[in-house]
């Protein structure tokens, strides 16, 4: 029984984060008892023991008097943010966590570590829907070249991950997020993005040629999946979606009683000309006016990001193309109309495609910043970023401007803030 109290009180020091009672430990030790006279060993007793510590809200919620963080609670608060996990040892034994320096070094600590990828997959999950890849899978019959294609599905997320970890570790501007001179692709993707064809399925970083139009994240396939159902993209789902994720901007719901627009797959209008009528209506063109033109720059990428210049339909107008999908079956689609991807912003400013859009986006660097710390302050403390914090958010931008916004320095800014340090 000794032992097990040990153990225990060891155990649930390590999942609670914060020094521990002997008496705490007694329902626990209680359940060990009860199991051990249920006829079951030690080690299986000390399980069932531990396995109910993990299902405390000591364990599963982060508890913190409203006010400054003590020592243990910011080195939760900085290892669930970073590792997606309790403080390590080497955490849990600095001295004076909250002086600049030293939270700047287990900072670097934490950034340098393999563990990252604990926190880089989450987030993307969360700041640009990744968990929903597999939930628009591209239609077999207008899209079968892509008919499970996993490989390309896999490779697409891999990518996103790759180059977010890329902008941390080197300490690349923000802007890269609407724009880069480079990716990571492998066989699969180069062949998809038109690069410089190699083989293999390991994912390298590539230079992304200046006549191509890649580059960023708004041209990465899995966020061009993402925004798209799988059967037809919408200028209207990935406008908005990039003018919020992306930009910042706020995009409020759509009024009740507006019925959403349907692509029409046979062909015989473009979803231009189905917005042209919708937006009639003075209600909704104040909004659509917003974002639908940078959704329009993106109807040049079809549900799985592939380039295309004409609409698929299924429809009896078109031209029929001959080939066996992946699905072993021929070509039931029709190419039909052409595509047009220029546009005008709101404040009046034309574009002729997605390259000439990311220019305009990126006359304004310090929005892209504000909208991934705003992101990013978020995931790390679990509080949304009020009215009053925007201060202290300009606070953070101004210390990083001096390296155009490098997203490692947006994440040590936000860490050092009030922001972090104080619930």
């Amino acid at each position: 029984k000794r032992d097990a109290r040990k153990l225990l009180l060891s155990f649930m020091k390590r999942m609670f984060r914060r020094p521990i009672e002997d008496s705490e430990a007694e329902p626990y030790l209680a359940i060990f008892e009860r199991s051990q006279m249920l006829g079951q060993d030690f080690t299986s007793s000390i399980v069932a023991a531990c396995a109910a510590i993990l299902c405390s809200p000591d364990f599963l919620f982060l508890d913190a008097t409203p006010g400054p963080l003590s020592q243990g609670a910011i080195a939760s608060r900085l290892s669930f943010f970073l590792w997606n996990s309790p403080p390590d040892m080497a955490l849990m034994k600095v001295q004076n966590l909250p002086k600049p320096e030293i939270l700047h070094e287990e900072t670097e600590r934490l950034l340098n570590d393999a563990k990252l990828t604990r926190f880089v997959n989450p987030f993307l999950d969360y700041w640009l829907d990744l968990r929903d890849i597999l939930a628009n899978a591209p239609d077999a019959v207008l899209y079968p070249n892509y008919y499970l294609d996993d490989e390309l599905t896999e490779a697409s997320v891999f990518e996103t991950r790759a180059f977010f970890n890329e902008l941390i570790t080197g300490n690349l501007p923000a802007r890269n997020v609407v724009d880069s001179d480079f990716t990571f692709v492998n066989e699969r993707l180069a062949k998809l993005y038109q690069l410089e064809p190699f083989e293999g399925i390991k994912l390298r970083k590539v230079a992304i040629p200046k006549e191509s139009l890649r580059g960023g994240l708004l041209t990465q396939a899995s966020v061009l999946r993402v925004t798209a159902n799988g059967t037809t993209t919408s200028p209207v789902v990935r406008g908005a979606w990039v003018m919020e994720r992306i930009m910042g901007v706020h995009i409020p719901s759509p009024p009740s009683g507006v019925e959403a627009i349907t692509p029409d797959t046979r062909g015989a209008t473009t979803i231009r000309e189905q917005l042209d009528m919708h937006r009639d209506a003075e209600s909704c063109a104040a909004c659509h006016r917003k974002f639908d033109p940078v959704g329009f720059a993106l109807e040049s990428f079809d549900v799985a990001g592939g380039w295309r210049d004409r609409y698929r339909s299924l429809g009896k107008k078109g031209d029929r193309i001959k080939g066996i999908g992946k699905n072993g079956h021929a070509f039931k689609f029709r190419l039909a109309k052409p595509i047009d991807c220029s546009g005008k912003l709101e404040n009046g400013k034309s574009f002729k495609n997605i390259s000439e859009l990311k220019q305009l986006l990126l006359n304004d660097e310090r929005a892209i910043a504000r909208n991934l710390v705003n992101r990013l302050v978020v995931y790390a403390t679990g509080a949304p970023v009020t009215f009053g914090d925007r201060a202290a958010v300009e606070a953070i931008l101004d210390q990083c401007a001096y390296n155009n916004y490098g997203v490692r320095s947006l994440i040590h800014g936000i860490i050092q803030s009030e922001l972090f340090l104080h619930k």
